[in-house]
């Protein structure tokens, strides 16, 4: 039972890795090139597909490692799996407290011209981006490895 829990967190996480990381490296930069209208108008579409999908992605990854932590007592793997399961911990944390509300004022942007500070928040909320993608990338590692052991 505690391997099928393990290899099936690993695809979990794994896939999650790979939208998030496709997001970030390919699919913003392309819209980013989309005159500003464009542009806007792509990543708020995108935020509402995302945002219904992800948090049941994210709070499901973070179960997922939860209950591994709780079988995997006494394994070689363990320390790898825990330190990944607080990563997804932090994941969540940081989409709540600093993704998501940029994210929502993006879905929920009026039609029709961009704000001044487009620029600046899109910046920002990219950056923040790939931190928590950095972060996503070490978990999904680290399950990897404890699945290994």
């Amino acid at each position: 039972m505690q391997d099928a829990l393990a290899v099936i967190t690993v695809v979990v996480v794994g896939v999650m890795v790979g939208v998030e990381f496709a997001v970030a490296v390919f699919v913003n930069p392309i819209l980013d090139r989309l005159p500003d209208d464009g542009a806007l108008a792509a990543r708020g579409a995108g935020a509402r597909v995302l945002g219904r999908v992800m948090p049941f992605w994210y709070i499901g990854s973070m179960t997922l490692g939860a209950v591994w932590v709780v079988m995997a007592r006494g394994d070689d793997g363990l320390p790898f799996v825990v330190t990944g399961a607080l990563l997804l911990v932090v994941s969540v944390m940081m989409s709540a407290v600093l993704l998501v509300p940029v994210g929502s004022r993006v879905a929920a942007r009026p039609q029709g011209g961009a704000p001044e500070d487009r620029k600046e928040r899109v910046g920002r909320r990219d950056r923040l981006h790939h931190v928590r993608v950095g972060v996503i990338v070490l978990a999904s590692t680290l399950f990897a490895v404890a699945l290994t052991r």
